[in-house]
């Protein structure tokens, strides 16, 4: 058989078969983590065929000789097969707007006694005729060459006539460069992942047409975005959970036969662009956050959003509601399934959990094997389930490493025992809230035995006793607002540390010359006073992220402190997006190592980002750029 490429596993790898099996169901059902042209692929699982079967599937014409040939290895029609072929259906789901919305399809034959698979694209037909298109049949297999050596090999049935359309179908070069190596290295380490796969509760392909749409819609935001986060993460971001919800409400609207959009309030809303593109598409509805943000303004009226802080009681239920939202919505997160199984027996609710809080503060992690996030993802799905929802799981396609979201579409009791399920909830809560070590720094020590905190007792104005929300003002704790003395004094204290106040130095080397090099994090905090240190703790990174705010004079990596040199070409972690100075630049604060080391800075004052001295010192004088007072 034509062998395209092979990759031998290390001696003695002990993930093998089951590694492979593991990653070749990978390729299958999520070959968009490979091939980024993909949304991704949707399999039908078919019954297992023998060899008369698979001739029958493959019309029994003269080529079909020759793929039966390939798939069977060359095995005579007399000896037999020790098991039938694992046979499914795949459905290659492009992203659609950008590589056209054609879906592909393959038959996937699976010959587990062999190790190998083998798949077999086809086109249908108008009249519903299938056609096999042999030039991009294409098999994988594992092959034992001894006891100890296993071999990973992709083979092609006929390379001079594959026909490549550069989406589902890359050139043959590409299954050497990219696919097999992955599937090398993932049959080599044999992950199961903690969580399910992504957008396993939605129609892959509707959720691509509905992104490329929306995403080409709101696009301008990221050229306006008034905000100091980062405009690409965060736009896209809520673009990709305003798809999701859209298409999850369309599908629950087909299911249900309802004719009305669903009506919605975002909890924590932050930035409330989610709640702006909802809101575009047709639902209406409103988001509440403690702190008004700037990009709020430029929504117009038509995007309703309030700015109160919000505290689990009464005067925060949401009878008329259909669906309560909760993207990263901190504190409020263990509260959302609470909040919306009190509002109505027919509220629903989205939460996707960010930062770890319980009912009273932060949540605090019990001993076991599960990670951090997994058991903190399972703590809101048992306050779910306590609440008396259906609860269901998915992960998003979102820039961000949590993104696993919980759904509460139905409730797991009837109408009729609501009186119980109330129990339920109030004995759980007060539960936690009396649990040793779960209260956090937040609790404030309110434990007054109102409300909820009442064995079994309704809910009442004041089952939220106790929950501390958050300050309406942001408190900035990155080291900003320290006392400028503090501040210039440990940056000074730590470089003397490296002998830069000698004037013996010189600047000979890529780093500049210092007594050991580089310090620990440890060694620099020894440096200081007991007071400032106590400062420092204060605040987030503490004395880190000092030094990481000072760029310009030190580097942090790995737990040490290095003095920087501005004449290293090769950039540091950290610095890889960092460019060149431009001609004319303005110069708004002075260079730390002219105004300190006795030799000046290395650069010349036209290379060097910062002012050489009062006369290179030019302050910003730009007028703030204006924005559009209205966008979408």
């Amino acid at each position: 058989m034509p062998k395209l490429c092979d990759i031998k596993f290390p001696s003695g790898c002990k993930t093998l078969p089951e590694g492979f099996w593991s990653s070749v169901d990978v390729w299958i059902k999520k070959p968009h983590v490979v091939n980024k042209r993909l949304c991704g692929a949707k399999e039908t699982e078919g019954e297992n065929v023998g060899r008369e079967a698979l001739k029958f599937l493959l019309d029994d014409s003269e080529s079909s000789s020759k793929v039966l040939s390939f798939i069977t290895g060359h095995v005579s029609e007399t000896e037999e097969h020790k098991e039938p072929w694992c046979f499914s259906v795949r459905t290659i789901i492009p992203k659609v707007n950008r590589y056209g919305s054609k879906s592909h399809k393959e038959v996937i034959l699976k010959d587990y006694s062999k190790q190998q698979v083998t798949f077999l694209p086809f086109e249908e037909d108008a009249g519903g005729q299938v056609c096999l298109k042999s030039g991009n049949i294409y098999q994988i297999l594992l092959i034992n060459q001894d006891c100890e050596e296993w071999v990973v090999e992709l083979h092609l049935m006929a390379p001079d006539a594959w026909f490549s359309d550069g989406v589902a179908y890359p050139h043959p070069a590409w299954f050497s460069t990219d696919l097999l190596p992955k599937l090398a290295r993932w049959a080599s380490e044999n992950k199961s992942s903690e969580f399910s796969s992504t957008l396993s509760l939605l129609p892959v392909e509707k959720y691509s047409a509905t992104y490329q749409q929306l995403k080409g819609k709101y696009k301008a935001l990221v050229k306006v975005w008034p905000e100091v986060t980062d405009p690409e993460k965060f736009v896209y971001e809520d673009v990709a959970i305003a798809t999701y919800l859209l298409v999850l409400w369309a599908e629950e609207r087909a299911r249900k036969g309802l004719t009305a959009r669903q009506t919605f309030v975002d909890l924590g809303c932050g930035n409330g662009l989610l709640v702006h593109i909802l809101t575009n598409e047709g639902h209406s509805g409103k988001g509440i956050d403690v702190r008004k943000r700037k990009i709020w303004d430029m929504y117009g009226p038509q995007t309703v959003l309030e700015e109160k802080a919000i505290t689990p009681s009464e005067s925060f239920l949401f009878p008329g509601t259909d669906w309560l939202i909760g993207n990263h919505s901190d504190e409020l997160t263990p509260w959302i399934p609470v909040i919306a199984a009190r509002s109505s027996y027919a509220c629903r609710y989205f939460v996707l959990p960010c930062c770890f809080y319980d009912f009273y503060g932060k949540y605090q992690r019990r001993q076991c094997r599960k990670s951090q996030y997994r058991e903190y993802i399972d703590f809101i799905a048992a306050v779910s389930h306590i609440s008396g929802f259906q609860t269901d799981e998915d992960c998003l396609r979102i820039p961000s490493t949590k993104r696993v979201c919980l759904v509460g579409l139905s409730r797991n009791y009837q109408l009729p025992g609501e009186a119980e399920a109330e129990r339920r909830r109030t004995d759980y809560i007060h539960a936690r809230r009396l649990a040793p070590g779960v209260t956090g720094q937040r609790s404030a020590a309110r434990n007054d035995g109102e409300g909820c905190c009442g064995s079994g007792e309704a809910h009442g104005s004041t089952w939220g006793s106790g929950f501390q929300p958050r300050e309406r003002v942001e408190t900035v704790r990155n080291c900003a607002a320290l006392p400028r003395d503090i501040v210039d004094g440990v940056v000074q204290r730590v470089a003397t540390a490296f002998g830069l106040a000698r004037c013996a130095l010189a600047f000979t080397s890529r780093l500049f010359p210092s007594v050991s090099g580089s310090l620990s994090v440890g060694e620099a905090a020894g440096l200081l006073e007991p007071q400032t240190l106590q400062l420092l703790k204060k605040e987030c990174g503490g004395l880190q992220t000092l030094l990481r705010n000072h760029h310009q004079v030190f580097r942090v990596e790995g737990g040490r402190v290095f003095i920087r040199d501005g004449r290293d070409p090769k950039p540091s972690r950290g610095d890889a997006k960092r460019k060149p100075v431009a001609p004319g630049a303005l110069k708004t604060r002075p260079c730390w190592f002219y105004d300190h080391h006795p030799q000046r800075c290395p650069l010349q004052a036209e290379a060097c980002a910062f002012a050489h001295g009062p006369d290179d010192l030019r302050p910003s004088g730009r007028p703030l750029k204006k924005i559009k007072s209205h966008v979408c």
